[in-house]
């Protein structure tokens, strides 16, 4: 009755054709009697749906008896090759398997098996033995970041407690991990699992630490490599199949043993075994992690919709990524945003100010065709250009000041020159990997090498702080986890956190003559890190490279040379995604400095063409920001359409955006007609402008101004807050504004009409005329108001406008 029911389901369910049959791994190697290995087999159909038909198709095995099946998993029976082949759905394919050693049981290992299976059952997590000061007295190492430690623990530190060789089913970690005996963690796993099999059998076996040419793991793949679903009921689901492989060259399936995770329960889901299921329609990632390594997937899912892409044109090839990624999750784009909006936008985002009345005027009554083109070209060459991305650089590299005689910090003219330094860089146009070069390889005199206050803040007296903060900045990479344990979710190890702070072991600072003074200095019998497992010093090494022959020299310049190579994809990718965060409020990596495996991008092939562009550009980054402003993607609209109305990561429409602190007070100032006044600066001085940062500012600092105390681009917050609405509301600032504007007092004498004034207020303040409606009830309400009561009446109309959520905000 079953295989009735079964062929039923799949008659109803598989109805369709599949256009293409894909069946994972591509060939099968299984090694020893207890190798094993999943199939993958996965039928594609029309516009790239995925579903898994493992148990729905035809399996073969050219000889029965090299080859078992054993419900969906592969085993051996005797050694040989051959092929096996599948059908579905009216396709064939066929992959190779061979076997070798089948009847020969490998003794069970405690790098390949043991470990491992303390990562599966979550033993060695930081919530649990892995974490700093272990669990109920006994300590593993986080992740088995050290295996040789945690084998020293179990059967050494305190001999005879955790293993027990005469009744090795006593011993008493096996009878935690069951529940026999108290365990904080609970039970972990029962005695007739094969996770306690492994385990009962390696101390059964004397509880043996491996050889030390025992194989080691190069690398995992997680299959299959594509997974698109379909809204259904039941949800579709996909196994996936984790696959490790050794630097002696074998492979081996090790699903059994891999932690799995998703970053986005709402839209997929995967179970302990691997098993991925949908959920909402959207696009998310599934994760699976084995030794030290961590692999993740992209998984679709589309909704059970009469879909059809609307046409939608393109400007340039950014249009062109960003709608391939839509269409497969079909979604729509937006409309584009009309001239006032785009005004708005593109004023804000360029220069850091909005329009003026007259330059409003001047965009939306020009009736070319390529007024958009212009607009940009014009904006880009202006001054306040250079000072919205100077302030940008200044955030990333901490441009701020200190005590004028603590050399460990900056004196305020080594601050002005360094600022002034950055922004003649941007001036001038030089190209991004230029000036970092220059920066990470700088020396000499604070005062007259500007760019060795590269090395100068108080937070950059350590090599770790320095190579920590380096690895941020410019490849978007935080391995601050890697100081004390492999990261949990990337690729760095301790080994590659080490390598790569031996570049900065040799940095000290000696104080001139002037008290203000200080020379960066390199001392190169000092490169290289101490392990702090082996006591060692690490070989300087590249952040996930090489380690390149840097002896009895300043190994920075090496380093520049690597980090702003035309090969290095991490520093291209993450400029790129800089910029482009820029602009549309969000990176493709998001947030930008959080670049790991468990973070990916939302759009892969987007970020890599622009990563290509800049480096084709030789790092000019204006004509990477030309493109990026003149595509369709930056100027669709922030009104939704039925299909972008939950996506969030995209780029199906504009994104609603709090104005940036410095912004947003230098706009107060440009709508009030006000002269800025900021503590500390000349009058006059925007807040775009302040050389070392507005987080001293009491406005600043209540709407997110970064402090530069850290590369963290956190330090720069645009969350709306209470405390920012009061500011606005009733302020000292805003009151004092109000006070002195004399935008009223000048129409009033001009006299004015209504829609006169209320017109210029509304471009002053939204870069938009009033809709009808709302010049409707200005009419009505003012002609209610006595003349000499006007000025104040008015007064009331601007206040209202800036307190408004779209004064704030940059659709």
């Amino acid at each position: 009755m079953y295989w009735i029911l079964s062929l039923a389901l799949a008659g109803s369910t598989f109805a369709a054709r599949p256009v293409d049959l894909r069946v994972y791994p591509e060939a099968v190697h299984l090694d020893g009697q207890t190798d094993r290995q999943h199939l993958v087999i996965q039928a594609v159909y029309e516009h790239g749906e995925t579903r898994d038909v493992l148990r729905q198709a035809k399996i073969g095995i050219s000889n029965p008896a090299l080859l078992e099946r054993r419900e969906d998993v592969l085993w051996p029976k005797a050694d040989g090759k051959g092929t096996i082949t599948v059908t579905f759905g009216g396709l064939k394919k066929r992959i190779p398997f061979e076997t070798r050693q089948a009847r020969v049981k490998r003794p069970v290992s405690f790098h390949l098996d043991v470990e491992p299976t303390f990562m599966r059952m979550g033993c060695n997590t930081g919530s649990c033995h892995g974490s700093a000061r272990g669990q109920d007295g006994f300590m593993l190492s986080l992740f088995g970041y050290d295996p040789d430690g945690d084998y020293y623990r179990l059967t050494r530190e305190i001999i005879g407690r955790r293993i027990n060789l005469a009744v090795p089913e006593k011993s008493l970690f096996l009878e935690k991990a069951t529940g026999e005996v108290t365990h904080t963690g609970g039970e972990r796993m029962t005695r007739d699992s094969e996770y306690y099999a492994t385990l009962l059998e390696w101390v059964e076996s004397g509880a043996k630490n491996d050889e030390a040419d025992t194989a080691k793991v190069t690398r995992i793949s997680l299959l299959p490599e594509q997974v698109v679903f379909k809204q259904a009921s039941p949800p579709p689901a996909q196994q996936m199949v984790v696959i490790a492989h050794y630097d002696d060259g074998t492979r081996r399936d090790v699903t059994h043993l891999g932690v799995f995770l998703t970053n986005n329960e709402r839209t997929v889901n995967i179970d302990e075994e691997g098993e991925v299921t949908a959920g909402d329609p959207g696009s998310a990632h599934v994760f699976a992690r084995f030794d030290k390594y961590t692999v993740g997937r992209e998984v679709i899912v589309l909704p059970n919709d009469n879909y059809e892409w609307d046409g939608t044109p393109e400007a340039n090839y950014i249009d062109t990524l960003v709608f391939n990624k839509l269409k497969k999750l079909h979604i729509l784009p937006s409309e584009v945003c009309t001239d006032e909006q785009f005004v708005r936008r593109a004023f804000i985002d360029i220069v850091g100010l909005p329009p003026t009345v007259e330059e409003y005027h001047g965009f939306v009554d020009d009736t070319s065709t390529s007024k958009r083109e212009s607009l940009v070209a014009q904006l880009l060459q202006r001054e306040e250009f250079v000072d919205v991305w100077s302030m940008k650089w200044g955030e990333l590299l901490q441009i701020s000041g200190g005590r004028q005689q603590n050399y460990s910090t900056r004196p305020l003219k080594a601050v002005w020159n360094y600022y002034h330094y950055i922004a003649d860089a941007v001036r001038k146009n030089m190209p991004v990997d230029r000036m970092v070069h220059a920066l990470i390889s700088g020396s000499g005199s604070n005062l007259h090498r500007p760019e060795a206050n590269f090395y100068t803040s108080s937070d950059r007296i350590t090599a770790q702080k320095m190579a920590e903060n380096v690895a941020q900045q410019f490849l978007g990479t935080r391995i601050q986890c890697a100081q004390c344990h492999n990261h949990p979710f990337d690729r760095w190890t301790l080994d590659d956190y080490y390598g790569f702070t031996g570049f900065f072991e040799g940095i000290s600072t000696k104080q001139g003559a002037d008290e203000r003074e200080v020379f960066v200095q390199y001392n190169t019998s000092k490169t290289g890190s101490e392990h702090p497992v082996y006591k060692e010093k690490v070989p300087v090494k590249f952040l996930g490279g090489e380690a390149p022959d840097v002896k009895g020299k300043d190994p920075r310049p090496v380093l520049a040379d690597w980090m702003t190579s035309r090969e290095n994809r991490m520093f291209a990718r993450n400029v790129a995604n800089r910029i482009w965060a820029h602009y549309f409020g969000r990176g493709i990596i998001d947030p930008v400095d959080d670049v790991r495996i468990s973070n990916p991008p939302a759009n892969r092939e987007l970020l890599e063409a622009l990563a290509d562009k800049l480096v084709a550009y030789d790092y000019d980054a204006k004509r990477l920001i030309r493109d990026i402003l003149l595509s369709r993607t930056y100027q669709l609209s922030s009104t939704l359409n039925k299909t972008n109305q939950d996506d969030h990561t995209q780029f199906s429409h504009g994104f609603v955006r709090r104005l940036q602190a410095e912004i947003m007070l230098d706009t107060v100032h440009q709508a009030t007609g006000t002269t800025a006044i900021i503590s500390g600066y000349p009058k006059g001085m925007r807040a775009t402008q302040l050389f070392q940062g507005g987080g001293r500012d009491t406005f600043l600092k209540t709407f997110g101004a970064s402090e530069r105390t850290s590369v963290c681009a956190c330090e720069v917050s645009k969350e709306a807050t209470l405390s920012q609405a009061l500011e606005m509301i009733n302020g000292a600032n805003v009151e004092r504004l109000m006070r002195e504007s004399k935008v009223i007092v000048d129409r009033i004498k001009a006299e004015s009409s209504v829609e006169e004034v209320i017109g210029e207020l509304y471009v002053r303040c939204l870069s938009r005329k009033p809709s009808e409606k709302e010049m409707a009830i200005y009419r009505e309400l003012l002609a209610k108001v006595e003349p000499k009561d006007m000025r104040a009446a008015y007064e009331d109309v601007l206040w209202g406008l800036l307190n408004s959520t779209e004064f704030g905000f940059n659709h």
